[in-house]
C-alpha cells in the first residue's frame, strides 16, 4: 500500500468489553427498558432482552472496558526491531485514565496516530463514549470535534482493507489467516470474554487475549506495507 507513515509514531490497540453488569436484572428498571428499546431491531422476534443481554458489550451506554492493550516500536528498523506491548485492566475508571495518561503524555503530538482494526467504528468512539459517562476529559487524539477527515489521527486496519468498498467488513481473524500472519484467536473469541470475565474471574486470560491482537494488528499494517513481520523474540510485554 505504501503507507507512508514512520511506525514508530504509531500506537496499536484493542479493547474488550462487557456488559456492565453480569446479569440482565441488575439493570434497574429504566435501564433494562432503554436496552429493549435500544436492540428491538437487532433481536430476533422470540428473543427477549434478557436474552440478548449477553451481547450488551458492544454499546457503550451499556457496556464497559475490561482492558485496552497498546503496542509500539521502540525500533523500528529490522536489524534492531523491538515492539513493547503493555495493558491497562481492572477498574474502568483507571483504565481509562490510565490510557488518557499515555496519550497526553507520550502520544500527544501532530505525527502519532492511532491505530485499531475496526477502530473507527468500534474502539475509537467506545473509549470516547466511557471517557464522557465518567467525565474524564478526552485527550487531543479522540477529540475530533470540528476536524476534518485528513486531520483525524486515526488508522484502522478494517478501512485500509476495504480499499473504498464501505459494505465490506472482514474480521481480523480472517485477515491474519489469509495474510499468514500467526493468528491471535487461539483461546477465548469476542463473544466468550464476558463469560471470562463475570464467571471465570480470569482477567489474566482476557489480557493475553486482547495483546494478540494488538500485535496482530501491527502485523497487519506491517504486511500492507510489505514489511517483515514482528518476530517473537522482539516483542516485549511490559
Amino acid at each position: 500500500m505504501n503507507i507512508k507513515i514512520n511506525f514508530e509514531n504509531v500506537l496499536f490497540l484493542d479493547i474488550e468489553t462487557v456488559p456492565e453488569t453480569e446479569f440482565y436484572n441488575d439493570l434497574s428498571e429504566e435501564k433494562q427498558e432503554l436496552f429493549a428499546l435500544k436492540t428491538q431491531y437487532q433481536r430476533k422476534e422470540d428473543q427477549t432482552p434478557e436474552e440478548f443481554y449477553e451481547r450488551a458489550g458492544i454499546w457503550a451506554e451499556f457496556g464497559k472496558i475490561v482492558c485496552i492493550s497498546v503496542g509500539y516500536f521502540t525500533h523500528f528498523k529490522t536489524i534492531d526491531r523491538k515492539f513493547r506491548v503493555t495493558s491497562f485492566f481492572g477498574d474502568e475508571v483507571k483504565i481509562l485514565k490510565d490510557f488518557k495518561n499515555l496519550l497526553d503524555l507520550h502520544f500527544n503530538k501532530p505525527v502519532h496516530l492511532l491505530c485499531a482494526h475496526n477502530g473507527k467504528e468500534f474502539d475509537f468512539p467506545f473509549i470516547a463514549r466511557r471517557m464522557i459517562i465518567h467525565q474524564i476529559k478526552l485527550p487531543e487524539k479522540l477529540n475530533l470535534f470540528g476536524k476534518k477527515p485528513w486531520e483525524i489521527p486515526h488508522l484502522d486496519t478494517m478501512e485500509l482493507w476495504k480499499f473504498g468498498d464501505y459494505k465490506h467488513y472482514t474480521s481480523l481473524k480472517l485477515l491474519t489467516s489469509i495474510l499468514n500472519i500467526p493468528s491471535p484467536k487461539d483461546d477465548i473469541n469476542g463473544s466468550e470474554v464476558g463469560g471470562v470475565f463475570y464467571k471465570e474471574k480470569n482477567i489474566a486470560r482476557i489480557v493475553t487475549y486482547c495483546e494478540k491482537d494488538t500485535i496482530a494488528i501491527a502485523q497487519l499494517l506491517l504486511r500492507f506495507n510489505n514489511e517483515p513481520l514482528i518476530e517473537e523474540l522482539a516483542i516485549i510485554h511490559v
